[in-house]
């Protein structure tokens, strides 16, 4: 599944992703969410699950979809939010781990973080509890879109993420945002080894069109890019 994610992203930071949305007036970020476990950039196509509240006649099966969750994916949790009834735990950290699963992404709360970490298995969430969320949140769908705060994420959307946060990109605009991202990390780069030669950041800033990245794409036509 490492073939849906443009090159560009394979090894990039969720800063310049999010530099790349905003020249694009995309909103992919999703606030609240913190990095629990694992380590560098990860990107891969989002495998979408969705939870809800448990109704009186009804039970909270456990986490099963992770079967279906193919290698290089990132599971995205949409469980509204809730920080008081888990969705994700050490269990699943492990057979993900093994089964090649990128990483997990989850709109509420993880437990065992202790075990996530042991394995290496990269976990983003709003926090960490330790309270099961068996029969309190029960499975409602896999594979629809979700949605984690002000943001919808459709299946197979990139998701990418690390130590600062969680950004999602439509996947039809992938392409277009990995070729913002280079030329952002390029000029980056150039204005860094500018400065550390002898030249003020200021003046570095203005040679290699620093300001340019702040506006959107559309004004960039036609001029330097």
């Amino acid at each position: 599944m490492n073939g849906s994610v443009p090159p560009e992203l394979v090894s990039a930071d969720t800063a310049a992703v999010s530099d790349a949305l905003d020249m694009l007036r995309l909103d992919g970020c999703l606030p609240g969410l913190l990095h629990f476990s694992g380590h560098g950039f990860v990107a891969g196509p989002a495998f979408t699950v969705r939870y809800g509240p448990v109704g009186e006649d009804e039970s909270g099966p456990a986490g099963d979809f992770i079967d279906d969750v193919p290698a290089g994916a990132v599971v995205v949790v949409a469980n509204s939010g809730r920080t008081d009834a888990t969705v994700w735990g050490d269990v699943l950290s492990r057979v993900a781990r093994h089964r090649g699963v990128a990483g997990t992404v989850i709109d509420g709360v993880c437990r065992d973080i202790g075990g996530s970490r042991a394995v290496d298995h990269p976990v983003w969430a709003r926090g960490v509890f330790m309270r099961s969320g068996k029969n309190r949140v029960r499975l409602r769908e896999v594979g629809g879109v979700v949605r984690v705060g002000d943001v919808r994420v459709f299946p197979g959307d990139l998701v990418c993420a690390d130590e600062s946060g969680v950004v999602v990109v439509p996947r039809e605009r992938a392409t277009e945002v990995g070729r913002l991202v280079a030329d952002i990390r390029d000029r980056e780069e150039r204005i860094v080894a500018a400065v550390l030669a002898g030249q003020p950041l200021a003046a570095a800033r203005q040679d290699f069109g620093y300001h340019q990245l702040s506006r959107p794409v559309e004004r960039l036509r036609g001029g330097t890019t």
